[in-house]
């Protein structure tokens, strides 16, 4: 067993959004030397970081001159330059999540092959190259309306998914995966760690509700309104999948819960994700606190909830563009229980996820109800 541990190690995080603003303040606590790579001074992470280095993670000069300034890497998005992650793992810089695991979550196509080599519940799926290949395959009728098409790559914050339900439903011409369209009950998340020696621990499943026009989570709940076995098999599979991708640190595992009550795997992040933002309030570990004792290789901290907990995402009201103004801020910092995180972001659109809030109550439905009151009060608007 691998008991060696990397407590004061120098950490870089690839990305400088809201989740890695949230893992520099988690890794402050302990004084954490965490470094952030991104385009610009101005993005969430940067003010709160040990070292701030402009450059960009696609870049394959960038990633690997960042690499060597940290005795660790990390990421708070998957989309970076995986190659460079490969050259500095060879040349014993501690990558985590290990870059052959990313090299798959990046390709949807990749984990859907990987899920069915070891038998984990997935819907069944169809790869193509292109728009035309799909159109072809409905001629040819070895493709039936309606279906789900992700594009293999890229996909983020619910773009680079559709549902098509007709011919005239507009496709992405590029390679994609094609799911039929699963009739659901719920959409459930379980966020799982593990560390080098081997230790997993998982949180409890929270359910979703998704925006209908941007495809974003809305809200969440947690605990889930399950029953107790969905919830042991859901935290199950995700101890499975995080084994079996040989991950350290977090892996966020979204699950479609069907109508017919099958548990079946939809994607994963490995990395803090929006569905564990409420750990911050509601759990004796965070998230965040999670994932840097799991690249570290410490002990892993207690999942188990304080309170029931409610999260919504802040998102850029429609048809607002421009400099950003949070109306009904006043009123909603007057409610107990609701815990506000506003990311810093100077400029607001439509959709943009702009901050978060969590409502602790004693009881879920007295959570969802308050925070329908803050959804109602609080709106993201330009100035």
């Amino acid at each position: 067993m691998n008991l060696k541990h990397s407590f004061g190690a120098r950490i870089g995080v690839l990305g400088g959004g809201q989740l890695g603003k949230m893992l520099t303040l988690a890794g402050a606590n302990w004084h954490l030397p965490i470094s952030i790579l991104d385009q610009s001074l101005s993005f969430p992470a940067m003010p709160y970081a040990f070292e701030a280095v402009i450059g960009d993670f696609n870049n394959y000069e960038d990633v690997y001159k960042f690499g060597h300034l940290n005795k660790i890497l990390t990421i708070e998005i998957e989309h970076v330059n995986i190659d460079a992650l490969f050259q500095l793992e060879a040349e014993g810089v501690v990558v985590h999540p290990r870059p052959n695991a990313l090299a798959i979550i990046k390709d949807k196509g990749l984990q859907k092959q990987f899920y069915q080599q070891y038998n984990l519940p997935s819907s069944s799926y169809q790869l193509f190259d292109a728009g035309i290949d799909i159109l072809q395959a409905i001629e040819n009728k070895t493709l039936q309306f309606p279906f789900v098409q992700k594009t293999r790559t890229a996909g983020y914050d619910g773009k680079g998914v559709k549902i098509i339900r007709t011919k005239e439903d507009e496709l992405f011409d590029q390679a994609s995966v094609v799911e039929p369209l699963i009739e659901i009950e719920k959409e459930l998340a379980v966020i799982v760690a593990r560390n080098e020696r081997g230790e997993v621990v998982v949180y409890p499943a929270v359910e979703m509700v998704f925006h209908p026009t941007a495809n974003l989570v809305e809200m969440l709940a947690c605990p889930a309104r399950i029953d107790t076995t969905t919830a042991k098999k859901a935290e199950e599979i995700a101890k499975s999948v995080i084994k079996q991708y040989d991950i350290c640190g977090l892996l966020a595992v979204e699950f479609f819960l069907s109508t017919a009550g099958e548990l079946l795997i939809n994607e994963v992040a490995p990395r803090p994700h929006n569905s564990g933002h409420h750990t911050i309030e509601s759990c004796y570990t965070s998230q965040f606190e999670q994932h840097l004792r799991a690249i570290l290789n410490l002990p892993l901290g207690n999942t188990e909830l304080k309170s029931p907990a409610v999260m919504i995402n802040l998102l850029g009201e429609q048809g607002h563009f421009g400099k950003t103004h949070y109306q009904g801020l006043f009123e909603v910092l007057q409610m107990s229980g609701v815990h506000l995180h506003l990311y810093g972001k100077s400029f607001t659109s439509p959709y943009r996820k702009m901050g978060h809030a969590t409502i602790v109550a004693d009881s879920i439905e007295k959570a969802i109800k308050k925070a329908k009151q803050v959804q109602a009060m609080l709106k993201v608007v330009s100035q």
